[in-house]
């Protein structure tokens, strides 16, 4: 009885303490779905997705292929990006470093925040709530994103003719539009998808963990990593680009192609397979 009723405070005390909700009702087979904390549940269909980094035929720079995938089970994810306001939460916690801007305009989109300030936050939140918030994964933010997402294939050029290559992604990279308003917005202002997620593809780009790679192509199709740096993660925005992970202003450099990001922020996923605060504070009640 006694240890019951223990187990009972234990449960109690996560679910009173976390701001994010523990229990969220199954999505359907189709859809979307949001909850009362924010995160929109997306049920799990297959989707075209372009792997993320650099691959090679023979050699020769060639285009990334294009496939259907699907993610392993339903989507948990941040309706919005982290404001100012919860990741100066974060810094008056000792959870999250201090960046000199974090507190203008507090219900904005929290910018100028490198991969490992927005991994502090996902490790802060989790520690919180005893729920697992992370970054999502390339092939999550893509599947997310949904019509939000721009296509990063390069014209076809020779592929015997790597300067030709080069050239058509110069091109690409040059003539994309630049964002019309670089401050970030209110949430909404880039509208919602059809997935029901704010600012998908926006003037904040949002880090991910996936690492950067190079790959090579075999004559069968498949892939074969070559190389894999990461210290070097995908973002995601109006063009998926890639930032050395303690950048904060894309400005300054880190960008390894293309047209730099306007901002760098985040939103994360929820994994609720995993409860790592509950299982602490049952194993100190049943010792």
């Amino acid at each position: 009885m006694l240890l019951a009723m223990k187990l009972k405070v234990a449960i109690a005390a996560v679910t009173l303490a976390s701001p994010v909700a523990v229990t969220m009702a199954p999505v359907t087979s189709i859809g979307h779905r949001d909850t009362d904390a924010g995160i929109t549940e997306i049920a799990a269909q297959t989707f075209q997705y372009r792997s993320a980094g650099d691959f090679s035929r023979n050699g020769k720079p060639v285009e990334a292929p294009l496939g259907e995938a699907q993610l392993t089970g339903h989507l948990k994810i941040m309706t919005n990006q982290v404001t100012s306001r919860e990741y100066a939460s974060c810094v008056d916690d000792g959870g999250c470093p201090r960046i000199p801007h974090e507190a203008a305009m507090a219900d904005r989109p929290m910018v100028g925040v490198s991969w490992r300030d927005a991994t502090a936050y996902a490790e802060w939140i989790t520690n919180k709530t005893g729920i697992v918030h992370r970054l999502p994964t390339d092939e999550e933010w893509t599947f997310a994103a949904g019509e939000k997402i721009g296509d990063d294939a390069l014209p076809l050029v020779d592929p015997l003719d790597p300067a030709q290559a080069w050239i058509a992604r110069y091109d690409v990279e040059a003539n994309r539009a630049r964002p019309g308003a670089l401050d970030p917005q209110p949430a909404g202002t880039f509208g919602r998808n059809r997935n029901g997620l704010n600012d998908m593809g926006g003037n904040v780009w949002e880090w991910t963990n996936t690492c950067f790679l190079r790959m090579t192509l075999q004559p069968t199709g498949a892939t074969q990593v070559t190389n894999t740096n990461c210290g070097v993660r995908v973002v995601q925005g109006a063009h998926r680009t890639y930032m050395t992970d303690f950048i904060r202003d894309p400005r300054t450099g880190g960008c390894a192609a293309g047209v730099p990001p306007a901002n760098l922020g985040f939103r994360l996923v929820v994994d609720d397979r995993t409860w790592p605060r509950l299982r602490r504070m049952i194993a100190a009640a049943v010792s």
